[in-house]
């Protein structure tokens, strides 16, 4: 396994320790802060501890950072990998420049959502976080299957990151709105979410398998080429030098 690949597993690698267990426990938060506002309404009070409430909003914006994270660590990967296999640098060098400042825009923008007070500049940030992450997907090297959207493991993840973002946008108003009309928009936005990140976990998988090795990618670009998935096929492995004999 080569250094790329090894890089490569650091995105499922960190969903795994990180982000799933983060889900897990803010969903358990989000049930606790439902219970509580349901009792308090009905009986005056609730045995769960106002505390919940500030945990959920916690560790909502963790949940965030790191999906957020994990997705530029991916890309960073494809992207700059393709960028030195292709040597774009010295065919288009402002298009490397672009890209490597795009990614600074992405994560300068979402730092500064969570700084913004006003809900017009929080929409302004949230926007430009959310057109850098689609435009870095967008970019050449990235595993999308558009053919196959419907179980495209990057358009869930792009989906499920986009309405993360949203979701710390919206966070002020939900607390101010006395129609609870964000509060809506929030849990069914979020359930979305959550099943997405189930697909996720699925698609992951799934994409585990079709990603290939760089050691296999010449291998399987000549079974591209030679059009075996229609027809028999031979594939010839490249002859091996011969260890030297231990004296």
């Amino acid at each position: 396994m080569e250094i790329k690949d090894a890089i490569l597993l650091l995105h499922p690698i960190l969903a795994v320790i990180v982000v799933f267990p983060l889900i897990g426990i803010i969903v358990n938060r989000a049930f606790l802060v439902r219970q509580r506002r349901l009792e308090t309404v009905g009986t005056g009070k609730s045995k769960v501890p106002p505390v919940v409430g500030k945990e959920h909003v916690q560790i909502g914006r963790w949940l965030t950072n790191s999906v957020v994270g994990i997705v530029l660590i991916a890309f960073g990967n494809v992207i700059f990998s393709n960028i030195i296999d292709k040597q774009v640098w010295s065919k288009s060098p402002f298009q490397v420049i672009f890209i490597g400042i795009l990614f600074v825009a992405t994560i300068t923008s979402l730092y500064l959502l969570y700084q913004a007070k006003s809900p017009t500049w929080r929409g302004i940030f949230a926007t430009l976080s959310g057109i850098g992450l689609v435009v870095l997907g967008c970019q050449d090297g990235v595993f999308r299957q558009t053919d196959k959207w419907y179980i495209s493991h990057y358009y869930y993840g792009e989906l499920s990151t986009l309405i993360m973002i949203f979701s710390v946008a919206i966070l002020p108003d939900i607390y101010k709105d006395k129609t609870n009309r964000w509060r809506r928009v929030h849990i069914i936005l979020n359930c979305l979410a959550l099943l997405l990140f189930i697909g996720q976990g699925i698609t992951g998988s799934q994409a585990l398998l079709e990603i290939s090795l760089a050691w296999q990618k010449p291998y399987i670009k000549m079974l591209y080429k030679q059009k075996c998935r229609t027809q028999i096929c031979t594939v010839q492995a490249p002859s091996l030098s011969p260890l030297p004999k231990l004296e």
